[in-house]
């Protein structure tokens, strides 16, 4: 019996596969960051890691395509490889489950050791699906110089085609996997997504028996995995429940409930927690829905109860005086809904947060009362807040106080520590206004980053306060208050404010401030040790952050 000739490529076939593979391969690595977001975070290093992985695979993927042209140049390997790379992907989110597992564990015990390698183990997951889509352009190349009459003569004109097809088909894939898929159908499905196109691709183009049952079992793992009833990643947060989560373009979100107690009895609240959750990022005391008193949202000292003080490093400062706040970095709203219970409902309150999915769960949980007639000057911009700041035109009353708390190890957007920005913060303020900015120091009390942060600020305005939050709470936040013009001893005002205020949550604040903080109220002064102030240009804030992730990680 004659062998059955090898089936030829049709005119536009090859194009069309390594387009779909250029999809699919960077899709995929797309999906890289999401899944490990919310056990190792987004900082540099992660990327690092991620970028330097990517381009190791399609180095390794571009190497096997380009033996496999020479050794068997036929139109079923190719399809071949993107069943193979189906498979591959629909088991990645299995086989991540256990690894996730054991590096969030390392990381709450602070196993440098297991750490790395649980992300290491991670990372290695997409080493197959990617490289055996790599490894479709050179074997794509191959086919079509065969049967292409003109032969070695195109293949400048052949190679430059195709590269460019998959680099369109990459480019699609990073955009539809970035701001349609993950938004909207999530991490996990997106990966089966990909994995069925994939295996549905390579048994209509390679005809092979094989890739009907793989695309069973692929459809059975996504069932299991889409229906299995955990969280991404349990919350990092003691004796908490999960309320909702949700993933969006910019991040892992959970809401939790946590039980406290206190001397009124339960005290329950709800926490913001973003990609790995080891920060709260917003918190609310449920107990304020029933009694509406401003002291309920306190949270026993936490970095949120300490913006509505900053202002009273002035002398003649009043509560009454405070009537315009722009909050930038507002998360769940923590920040802006105490600035209205203290000062009133008719606070002119612009609120900045990048997120629009937290927006949208701050409304479902957390009671945010923006644009509604209980808060009718109190406006929630979804936006960077360094470019909505520069946006906004000039109103001669400025801000009597501008809060930045979008700073969270490691997540700090440099461009929001740089002298630049600071000047431009300064542009909107009232002549007798303050800028407070939530920083932190290092688990181990390293204040490096407080100092970087104060640096930069104290380029721009004349004086800088820095106020510990409360040390009965472990880590010990720092608000770095600048004023544009000198006040003399801010310490001393805030001492005065409290002894002769009649409102019991600023009372409570100011002497959680005086007296509550591991280090007394006091004026920053640079030392020669500190790092010059960061710049748009250079701002090597990165580098330090990676410094204190791995002294951290390392146990010192």
């Amino acid at each position: 019996m004659p062998a059955v000739p090898p089936r030829l490529p049709q005119r536009t076939e090859l194009p069309a596969v390594v387009f779909a593979a250029g999809v699919a391969m960077l899709g995929i690595e797309m999906l890289m960051p999401r899944l490990l977001a919310p056990y190792f975070g987004t900082a540099q290093p992660i990327w690092a890691i991620i970028i330097s992985s990517t381009l190791l695979f399609l180095a390794a993927g571009y190497w096997l395509g380009g033996r496999l042209a020479d050794h068997d140049p036929r139109l079923v390997q190719l399809y071949r490889l993107l069943a193979w790379a189906g498979l591959a992907c629909a088991l990645i989110p299995l086989v991540a489950r256990p690894i996730l597992r054991t590096a969030r564990l390392a990381l709450l015990d602070v196993a440098a050791g297991t750490f790395l390698a649980a992300l290491g183990g991670a990372v290695l997951l997409f080493a197959v699906p990617v490289t055996l889509l790599a490894a479709v352009s050179p074997l794509a190349v191959r086919l079509h110089l065969h049967h292409n009459a003109a032969g070695v003569q195109a293949a400048g004109r052949v190679v430059g085609a195709l590269s460019a097809v998959s680099t369109i088909g990459a480019l699609l894939g990073t955009l539809l996997t970035a701001f349609w898929l993950i938004p909207n159908i999530g991490t996990t499905a997106s990966f089966y997504l990909f994995a069925l196109g994939l295996l549905v691709l390579a048994t209509l183009g390679g005809r092979e028996w094989f890739t009907l049952p793989l695309i069973v079992l692929v459809g059975g793992l996504g069932g299991y995995a889409l229906n299995t009833p955990a969280p991404i990643a349990p919350a990092a947060c003691l004796e908490c429940v999960l309320v909702a989560e949700a993933e969006s373009a910019y991040n892992y979100i959970q809401v939790v409930e946590q039980r406290g107690f206190d001397a009124d009895g339960i005290d329950p609240r709800l926490h913001l927690l973003l990609n790995e959750g080891f920060a709260l990022h917003s918190t609310y005391r449920l107990r304020y829905r029933e009694r509406g008193d401003p002291a309920d949202l306190l949270t026993g000292g936490g970095p949120w109860d300490y913006f509505m003080i900053a202002p009273f490093v002035q002398a003649h400062r009043t509560p009454q005086s405070i009537q315009r706040v722009a909050i930038l970095g507002s998360a769940a709203g923590t920040v802006p809904k105490q600035l209205l219970a203290v000062y009133g409902t008719g606070l002119h309150l612009d609120a900045v947060e990048l997120d629009p999915a937290i927006i949208a769960i701050s409304r479902a949980y957390f009671d945010l009362d923006a644009d509604q007639r209980t808060a009718p000057n109190y406006h929630v911009h979804a936006a960077d807040a360094r470019a909505w700041l520069a946006t906004q035109p000039h109103d001669p009353r400025g801000y009597d106080l501008i809060g930045v708390d979008a700073y969270q190890q490691p997540y700090i957007p440099f461009h929001l520590t740089t002298v630049e920005f600071f000047a431009e913060l300064r542009t909107h303020l009232a002549p007798d206004g303050v800028v407070v900015v939530n920083a932190a120091r290092a688990p181990n009390g390293d204040e490096r980053l407080v100092r970087a942060v104060a640096t930069s600020m104290r380029a721009v305005f004349p004086q800088v306060f820095l106020i510990d939050t409360h040390r009965a709470r472990g880590a010990v936040n720092v608000l770095v208050v600048g004023v544009p013009v000198p006040v003399g001893d801010g310490a001393a005002h805030l001492a005065t404010h409290a002894a002769q205020l009649s409102d019991p949550t600023l009372v409570q604040v100011l002497q959680w401030a005086l007296f509550a903080g591991a280090q007394p109220v006091r004026e920053f002064v640079p030392q020669a040790a500190d790092p010059p102030p960061f710049r748009d240009d250079r701002a090597p804030l990165e580098q330090l952050i990676d410094a204190l992730l791995i002294e951290q990680l390392g146990g010192r």
